[in-house]
C-alpha cells in the first residue's frame, strides 16, 4: 500500500522548493494548488463557483482567479464556501493520481492548508516546512505581485507554525537551501527504514 506523506507550511515557507527536492530524488509529488487549478477548469466546479460567487468573476467562461482571491482572502466565510467546492474535487483528482503511482512505496501530497482542510487525516506522516516570518514575507513579495498587507492577511487565514509542528512527524527549517536539501535526504532515509521494517 502506497504511503501518503503530507508536506505543508505557511505561505512563503518554501514548501514548493522542498517538494522539488523530493521530486529530484524520485518521489512522486502531487501539488494540491495545481490540482485545484485543474479542477477549477471542470464544468461541474465552474457551475458551482458561478452559483456561489456570481457570473462577474468569469470572462469568456474563464475564471478570473485574482478577483476570486481578493474576495476569499478577505472573508473567512467566502473562503470556506470556495473550499467546500474545490476540496472534494481535488480529493477525487488526487485519488486518481494516486492510482497511477500505486507501485511506489510513498508519494508526497503538498498542500498549504493540509491541516485547515482536514486532509492531514489521510496522511501516514506529515512534514512541515518553516521559515521566519520576515523571510516568508520577503519571498512572497518577490514572487507575487502583492502587498505586505495582503501577505499578512493570508498568513492570518492559515494555521500558525507551532500548531502545524505539534501535529507533524518532521520539520524542515527552510532558511538555507543546502541545509533544507540535507533534511530531505535525512527524512527519506528514515522513511525507507520504516518502510523496510513494516
Amino acid at each position: 500500500m502506497t504511503k501518503v506523506i503530507g508536506l505543508t507550511g505557511g505561505i512563503g515557507s518554501g514548501k514548493t522548493t522542498v517538494a522539488n527536492y523530493f521530486k529530484e530524488m524520485g518521489v512522486p509529488v502531487y501539488i494540491a494548488d495545481d490540482g485545484a487549478r485543474a479542477v477549477m477548469q471542470s464544468d461541474t466546479v465552474i457551475k458551482e463557483i458561478k452559483e456561489t460567487f456570481g457570473e462577474a468573476l468569469f470572462e469568456n467562461n474563464i475564471l478570473n482567479r485574482a478577483k476570486l482571491a481578493d474576495i476569499v482572502f478577505n472573508n473567512a466565510d467566502k473562503l470556506a464556501q470556495l473550499n467546500a467546492i474545490v476540496h472534494p474535487a481535488v480529493k477525487k483528482d488526487f485519488e486518481l493520481w494516486l492510482l497511477n503511482h500505486r507501485d511506489k512505496e510513498y508519494v508526497i501530497y503538498e498542500a498549504a492548508i493540509l491541516f485547515e482542510s482536514g486532509r492531514y487525516k489521510d496522511c501516514d506522516s506529515i512534514i512541515t516546512v518553516t521559515a521566519p516570518e520576515e523571510i516568508r514575507i520577503e519571498r512572497v513579495l518577490k514572487r507575487d505581485n502583492t502587498t505586505r498587507e495582503q501577505v499578512l492577511s493570508r498568513m492570518q487565514m492559515q494555521w500558525k507554525d507551532e500548531d502545524r509542528i505539534s501535529k507533524s512527524n518532521f520539520v524542515i527549517n527552510n532558511v538555507n537551501l543546502k541545509i533544507a536539501r540535507e533534511e530531505v535526504v535525512k527524512i527519506l532515509k528514515i522513511l525507507n527504514i520504516k518502510q523496510n521494517q513494516s
